[in-house]
């Protein structure tokens, strides 16, 4: 009955909307306003029924018209009145946007799902077995000789080889192998005990 109304009775004569449609081809920006203002709430009635967010539905509404506006020749009055196709392009425009939100929030959720958990149980038995060894491992050092302690730190924190240490330390080559050596057997040693 609604379409009836807006359907002219004589098929030959051109409905206002489909005049306002060949208007709106040749650009003409009052036709557009026009129909722009006959069916806005029609059509964001029918968004936001779907959509149920008025925001939302004012983006697709916009959306629509900005579609028309650029593809009015798409429209065919030969395939039915204008507002049935309006009314259709807004319904599928609306479901789209349902979809993409539900996908969006789907994706959302999957990458919540993978992050890692923000709080870690520290390994409280792990930390105090390192400071431990980091303890012990100060004690050895300290009861090795100075030269032999600084022929360790210059080979493993520093990175020389032997022949460099020897130079350093101004120590013939034997000699700073000897002190390396003998210190590493010391500081097994001290931590075998400890562990």
């Amino acid at each position: 009955m609604f379409l009836a109304a807006l359907t002219p009775a004589d098929p030959s004569e051109v409905s206002p909307d489909a005049a306002l449609v060949q208007r709106v081809l040749q650009r003409d920006m009052s036709a557009f306003e026009e129909l722009y203002d006959r069916h806005s709430r029609l059509v964001y009635a029918l968004i936001l029924r779907i959509v149920q967010q008025a925001t939302t539905a004012e983006e697709v509404v916009q959306d629509i018209f900005l579609q028309l506006w650029r593809n009015a020749s798409r429209y065919d009055g030969s395939r039915g009145p204008f507002l049935p196709c309006l009314l259709a392009l807004a319904r599928n425009r609306a479901l789209d946007q349902l979809r993409l939100k539900s996908e969006r929030q789907r994706r959302c959720e999957e990458q919540t799902e993978n992050l890692p958990s923000a709080t870690a149980n520290p390994d409280f038995e792990a930390l105090l077995d390192q400071k431990r060894r980091a303890i012990r491992v100060r004690e050895v050092m300290g009861s090795l000789n100075p030269l032999q302690k600084r022929a360790i730190e210059l080979a493993y924190f520093e990175g020389l080889t032997h022949s460099e240490i020897a130079s350093v330390l101004n120590e013939p080559l034997g000699t700073v192998k000897s002190w390396i050596r003998n210190g590493l057997l010391k500081l097994k040693q001290g931590l075998q005990i400890t562990s």
